[in-house]
């Protein structure tokens, strides 16, 4: 069995938040399957906005031409055999740290249509409210489940759910187990 690469994105601004305690509980599962981890903790990176200037397009060879720290999570991610990202909800949608990695992924289009073509997703999310319609994360999913299917990459697992406090997601044995074994199966091969 070939080890998976698997690319963790958190776009949480807290380490210990809900997101990033259950993108914990999957890279476990993950690694307990020999998977390879990398992790990117997006609120500690400096990510500029996409400033439409369509170099990525112009010249697909060239790439993005912003200097930031997307520039080393570029090659990860096209290297990746399966790519996580996992947000809070904040006032109805994804966290602003990972909206502006997800804008940034426009810079991977290539002759061959987009750099994730073929990758696996798994997605988290966590929010205040009591579901993930009133949260407002429906437009996170909704948003997530119209544009991995347009670049060609399968959304494998999908892991939401409630909490308030830092860290109270891991009371929820069932989301725990839940992104433990999504990380199990984005570690298997396809």
């Amino acid at each position: 069995m070939i080890n998976q690469k698997i690319v963790i994105i958190k776009g949480s601004p807290r380490k210990k938040g809900n997101s990033c305690t259950l993108a914990d509980s999957l890279i476990k599962g993950a690694t307990d399957n020999d998977a390879i981890i990398e992790e990117f903790f997006l609120h500690d990176m400096d990510i500029k906005p996409c400033n439409a200037c369509d170099v990525c397009i112009k010249l697909p060879k060239k790439g993005c031409v912003i200097d930031d720290d997307m520039q080393i999570i570029y090659p990860s991610l096209r290297s990746a055999d399966s790519i996580v990202i996992a947000s809070p909800i904040y006032w109805f949608n994804i966290s602003a740290q990972t909206k502006l990695f997800i804008d940034r992924l426009y810079g991977l289009i290539n002759p061959n249509g987009h750099a994730l073509k073929g990758k696996r997703i798994g997605i988290i999310l966590t929010y205040g409210d009591t579901s993930l319609k009133a949260s407002g994360g429906i437009h996170a999913l909704n948003s997530y489940q119209d544009m991995f299917p347009y670049i060609g990459a399968k959304i494998e697992g999908i892991i939401h759910g409630s909490a308030m406090d830092a860290g109270q997601i891991k009371l929820n044995q069932k989301l725990m187990n839940d992104a433990y074994e999504l990380g199990k199966r984005l570690s298997s091969s396809n």
